[in-house]
């Protein structure tokens, strides 16, 4: 009988890198920039053996790239849209229907209207014989399809389902006062599917009680069993409990859904919440917790998540370590001063584990978490550094792999969380460091995994 192998450790092979843009558009907004907040989730994506990039010129137009596999050259289309604010919340995110073959895009859009963009029916599927032209990706609407949604959209994230479809995520309201939602394209037509979160509901903490919030999500993603997974923190509207500094944010929370989003279920099973009723997720829920932390530690929203290969779920979250205390200060400072990513996660025998990375972030910017097929953890933190953790030792030997030399990468990168899966390459998107609004080189860098 053979002895079963040796686990793989984690390990980066440089691929190469390639340039999208000269001259990207630049500017500073919530301490971020618009083409690389970590938050969009798929502004950088592969599938059928392409990649497609999405991104602001200098002149602010929307534009689409792609490339095959390999190839460093980009194949750029320029959308008949630009850029209407100076707000890096107005991302440019992208999603697959795998039913029909289209590319779906959403953007430009903080608390108010959306762009949306939908291709001709089988452009993914055949890239090498199909014509890429503005034409092939249509026109920009403000509807999908004449669905109109909410006057108050944001934070738009593409979720390919089990069955070909895909659904969307969003927030509607606004920051302190805001619910989770979502719509579903089953490759003919969109149904918007409704709100799952509520607002509503009285939280108390040390320094003061707050009556209004909204969920952050640090992802929203399916699993190979089909099973729906998010984390999560809640950000509350009465800035006082904080007792005087930070970010309001509080509390790492865990939910899953068996039904596509229909119902929503605790860690421990219990329905806590259903989509387009009145019953919905809420911080009284029970059970939700899965990571306490009360507000003042300028615990970061909209991080990340992963689910490794027997569908448990990981999230990197980052904030101020509870050694050090609550924070007074502006979070941007304490952050870059002290903040640190953190590894949570949940092992076989059900119990939620947390492990410190010990890279100081250095930035008040967000992580992203990738695991391989080896289901060895990856964190990308800001100005593109990455350091792993092997699953051989419980995911706790975090060491530095790269650290970032070379690339002047401003702040979030923008990972290709598929092509991970199809590919073996951990790829993202970063763009450099300018001063003002002068416009910056953006490029895409590629690793490849142990096989």
């Amino acid at each position: 009988m053979r002895p079963s192998p040796t686990p793989k450790g984690p390990s980066l092979t440089p691929r190469g890198r390639s340039r999208l843009d000269e001259r990207a558009v630049h500017f500073v907004s919530y301490d971020g920039l618009v083409n690389t907040n970590s938050f969009q989730k798929s502004g950088l994506l592969t599938y059928q053996g392409h990649q497609y990039a999405a991104w602001y010129t200098a002149g602010r137009h929307a534009v689409v790239a792609r490339r095959a596999l390999g190839d460093s050259t980009w194949s750029t289309v320029t959308l008949p849209h630009r850029l209407e604010a100076d707000d890096s919340h107005n991302v440019i995110c992208m999603g697959v229907s795998r039913a029909d073959g289209r590319l779906h895009l959403n953007m430009d859009s903080h608390s108010d209207g959306f762009h949306y963009v939908k291709s001709a029916a089988g452009l993914l599927d055949d890239p090498a014989g199909t014509p890429w032209t503005p034409e092939a990706l249509g026109a920009v609407r403000t509807t999908l399809d004449g669905l109109a949604l909410t006057s108050r959209f944001t934070y738009p994230q593409f979720v390919p389902t089990p069955e070909g479809g895909l659904q969307l995520s969003y927030r509607t309201g606004v920051s302190g006062d805001g619910r989770c939602a979502l719509a579903e394209y089953d490759g003919s037509a969109w149904t918007c599917l409704g709100e799952w979160t509520s607002s509503t509901g009285t939280y108390t903490g040390e320094h003061g009680t707050s009556t209004a919030r909204n969920m952050y999500l640090h992802g929203i993603d399916y699993d190979a069993d089909g099973r729906l997974h998010a984390f999560f923190t809640w950000r509350e509207r009465n800035g006082a409990v904080t007792g005087g500094g930070g970010l309001a944010n509080h509390d790492t929370g865990y939910v899953y859904s068996t039904d596509r989003g229909r119902t929503w279920r605790n860690d421990a099973g219990q329905v806590v919440g259903a989509t387009g009723g009145p019953d919905r997720v809420a911080v009284t829920g029970p059970g939700l917790v899965v990571d306490p932390l009360g507000p003042g530690h300028c615990l970061m929203n909209q991080e990340s998540q992963w689910t490794d290969s027997a569908g448990l779920p990981h999230a990197v979250i980052s904030h101020v370590p509870v050694r050090l205390g609550p924070r007074t200060g502006d979070h941007v400072t304490e952050r870059t001063a002290h903040g640190r990513a953190f590894h949570l996660r949940k092992d076989a025998a059900g119990t939620w584990l947390k492990t410190e990375i010990p890279v100081p972030l250095g930035s008040s910017g967000r992580t992203k978490l990738v695991l391989d097929r080896h289901d060895n953890a990856y964190a990308v933190l800001p100005y593109g550094r990455i350091a792993a953790a092997s699953k051989a030792s419980g995911h706790t030997d975090w060491t530095l792999l790269y650290d970032g030399g070379g690339l002047n990468a401003f702040g979030e990168v923008v990972v290709d969380e598929m092509r991970v899966g199809t590919d073996n390459v951990l790829s993202f998107l970063f763009q450099e460091k300018s001063s003002g609004t002068t416009p910056s080189p953006l490029h895409v860098i590629d690793f490849e995994l142990p096989a």
